[in-house]
Formats: structure tokens, C-alpha cells, sequence
């Protein structure tokens, strides 16, 4: 008789309205796999564009997944039981991980429930000293800023240019982090001052405390200024926003340096960048266990820290989802699951 568990679940694709808290069948773990008993889980920007169907892509990459499907990739939880051939880990582990991605993106990793089965490979134990709910902001924000930054950690075929994203050196160089107060961007500030870099934190007003406070030497609220006029001679910019007019940061890129653009998708000025000199690279997040155990040695010593912007209960995903909606965001949003 199959085994049940809470989950929220998609049978349509629209708002955060078709969000539903129910019963859905307990996932056993198969070989290779850990079943994890979840106890928090946080929501990134692709478990919004999955809820809603990708609309904003062309018909023929729209997802067409077979419903009901259970949104989410970020969790922390502990171990409830172990497939075959996983040996590295224990019934009770802590655990905390990104789930499937980017292989399921088109039809959900399944975290937004009470259990799901996770590749032990992508496992890593949760640092000791920060609880579920920090250690569920971590996973796919910290990874993109560790593989944007420090290193990519796969040689998986890039799909968003013809060439492999290669962190560069960031000791003793400046980076601006554009989109500063969100998710990636206040890991990547931390991350490229752990580096060495001195980093100028690009962010509307209300972050410029926090931003200081994570050790950003330089604060530009783009409200007020743009930040193309306010900076210079800058040796990298990490771009956390996307959306139009990315080639306004190539003024303030000094020749040789380079554009890190999380999401790439409309920019245009490739040929600009090039006669400056300039490299322009992106590169797709990817799930990986060993890259977070070693992030997490930072987020254990207090070197980083996930800020929350907020919490929900999982029985109130739908009220996550429409806070997610209105943007502002200052860290992460986490759904707590017990």
C-alpha cells in the first residue's frame, strides 16, 4: 500500500492561486538515491517561471509535463532513508541540497513537500551552527555565485554560449555586483570579498545597511544614480538582474576585464565587448553535493551567512509565491515544512 505525505502541487499551470497543499504518494528512494524528510525549502525564480508554464518562451520550449507536478529544487531536511549503493550516508544525517537541476527544470524537482528522494551525489551534510531554513536559502543561490566565482565544477556542455564560463582571479581586483540584495547577488558580494575582491554593491536604498554589513566597500542605490556613472575602471561585473540594457555595464568594465551575466537571455552586445577587450560569460547552475559541502565550511564559520527575507509555512506556498511575485526581495524565501 503506497505511503502518503503533504505536498504542494501543480495540476495547472497560472498564478500562485494553483498552488495546492494535499496529499500526494511518498517517493521511495531508488538506487543511488537518499529519501530526505524535508523541514524547510526555498523558492528561486525558475520554481515561479515553471508555476506559470514559461510562458515567456517560445511555444515549442514551454514545458508539457504530465501533472500533478511538485514545484522546488532547494531543501534541508535529514535522512529517512537510503537507497541502495549510498554508502557516505546515515539515517539521521542533516542534510541540505539542490535537487535535480537543471534536469528536471521543466517539471519540477519536487522539495515543496514533506519528503523527497535526492542523488546522493548532489547531498551534502548541513553546516553546523546555521538551522534548516538558512541552510534551505543556501543551495542554488550560493552554487551560482560559487560556479560564476570560484569554480564551475562540471565540463557539462554550456548552453548559453560556445565556450566554457572560466572564473577569473579576483584577488586585489574590483567587482560590482549588480542586483546586490537579492538571492545570488548578496552571496556573490560575500563570496568575491572572501576572494580578496573590493566589491561595489549595486542595490535600491533599503539594502545598503545589510550590503555594508556583508562587507561591500562601495554602495550605489540605483534608484538614485545609475550605476554606470558611479563606477569605473572596474575589473568585473557580476550581473544578478538580467533584463535589458545589460551593455550599459560595459562602460564601466576597464579593457580586459570581464561581464558575468546570470541570465543572459537579450543581451547584445557582444561585439561592443569585444573591441574592448572585454569577456562576456554566463553559465547555467548546476546541482552538485561536493561544491556545497565546501561552500558550507564558509556558511559554518561564519565567513557567509543566507539572509531571509522571509518565511512561510508550506501549507501557505501560494502567499510565498505572491510575495516572491512583487520582487524587492532581501535574501531568500523560505517555505518551512516542520
Amino acid at each position: 500500500m503506497t505511503e502518503m505525505m503533504r505536498a504542494v502541487r501543480l495540476h495547472e499551470f497560472g498564478g500562485p492561486e494553483v498552488l495546492l497543499y494535499e496529499d500526494a504518494p511518498r517517493p521511495v528512494a531508488a538506487r543511488g538515491e537518499v529519501l530526505v524528510r524535508v523541514h524547510a525549502a526555498s523558492i528561486n525564480p525558475p520554481d515561479l517561471y515553471l508555476r506559470d508554464g514559461y510562458r515567456a518562451l517560445p511555444s515549442e520550449w514551454q514545458p508539457h509535463p504530465t501533472f500533478p507536478l511538485i514545484l522546488g529544487t532547494d531543501v534541508s531536511g535529514i535522512v529517512a532513508a537510503i537507497g541502495d549503493g549510498v554508502s557516505e550516508l546515515h539515517l539521521g544525517d542533516e542534510v541540505y541540497a539542490m535537487v535535480r537541476f537543471p534536469q528536471d527544470v521543466m517539471k519540477g524537482s519536487s522539495a515543496y513537500a514533506e519528503y523527497v528522494c535526492v542523488p546522493a551525489s548532489e547531498l551534502a551534510l548541513k553546516p553546523v551552527g546555521i538551522d534548516h531554513v538558512q541552510a534551505a536559502g543556501a543551495p542554488m543561490s550560493l552554487l551560482t555565485a560559487w560556479q560564476f566565482l570560484v569554480d564551475l565544477g562540471h565540463d557539462a556542455a554550456n548552453p548559453f554560449q560556445s565556450f566554457p564560463h572560466v572564473p577569473v582571479p579576483l584577488e586585489g581586483k574590483t567587482v560590482l555586483v549588480n542586483g546586490a540584495g537579492g538571492g545570488v547577488g548578496h552571496l556573490a558580494v560575500q563570496v568575491a570579498k572572501w576572494k580578496g575582491a573590493r566589491v561595489i554593491a549595486v542595490a535600491s536604498g533599503k539594502h545598503e545597511a545589510l550590503l555594508h554589513d556583508l562587507g561591500a566597500d562601495q554602495f550605489i542605490d540605483y534608484t538614485k544614480i545609475s550605476p554606470e556613472t558611479a563606477a569605473q575602471d572596474v575589473d568585473l561585473v557580476i550581473d544578478a538582474v538580467g533584463g535589458s540594457n545589460m551593455e550599459r555595464f560595459l562602460n564601466v568594465i576597464k579593457p580586459g576585464g570581464a561581464l558575468f551575466l546570470v541570465n543572459p537571455v537579450g543581451f547584445s552586445g557582444q561585439d561592443d565587448a569585444a573591441a574592448c577587450g572585454i569577456t562576456v560569460s554566463s553559465t547555467q547552475v548546476r546541482s552538485n553535493g561536493a561544491q556545497l559541502a565546501e561552500a558550507g565550511r564558509l556558511l559554518e564559520d561564519g565567513t557567509i551567512r543566507v539572509v531571509i527575507d522571509s518565511t512561510f509555512p508550506l501549507t501557505d506556498a501560494s502567499a510565498a509565491h505572491e510575495r516572491a511575485s512583487r520582487g524587492g526581495l532581501q535574501g531568500k524565501i523560505v517555505l518551512i515544512a516542520g
